[in-house]
């Protein structure tokens, strides 16, 4: 599958997310979109990402843009997720890499030793069109909510 490129249209998709609603590229139409991908739930790196984009979020919606956040984990463990953590936006499970394929964050990462297939901390900014206007890839969580923000409100 070809890596989606800036400027393209992002494919309509459609993934459960928690609080047992589905969520579709198209509920976004007119919006901005922020689609962040991250590792796991409630791990610390995860965490502050996801409370960053929480404590900015009124900033993000009066810009005109939704957030969502993206990690193969169940729809489960994000309900307890966005409950522990007051997170006012959905959290989609992608437990077949369907997203992540597409965006093309699934990565080969090495912990103690051991290689395996992994979420690289990636996000991506979508116009109110669905076409894909930003990326940042190898994502580094300290500002980097704040990025996209402004980003967003220049887009």
């Amino acid at each position: 599958m070809a890596k989606l490129q800036p400027g393209a249209r992002v494919p309509d998709f459609s993934l459960p997310a928690s609080g047992g609603a589905t969520f579709r590229l198209k509920d976004a139409a007119g919006n901005k979109l922020v689609i962040y991908f991250y590792p796991k739930d409630m791990t610390s790196g995860c965490t502050r990402e996801s409370q960053d984009f929480r404590d900015l979020y009124a900033k993000f919606r009066k810009a005109g843009v939704m957030v969502v956040g993206v990690s193969r984990d169940s729809v489960a463990s994000h309900d307890r997720f966005v409950a522990r953590d007051a997170l006012p936006f959905p959290l989609l499970s992608d437990s077949d890499q369907q997203l992540c394929k597409l965006f093309d964050v699934i990565k080969e990462k090495s912990m103690y030793g051991r290689r395996y297939l992994g979420v690289e901390r990636s996000t991506f900014l979508l116009d109110g069109k669905g076409r894909l206007r930003q990326e940042w890839r190898k994502v580094k969580v300290p500002g980097h909510a704040e990025e996209v923000l402004e980003a967003a409100q220049r887009t």
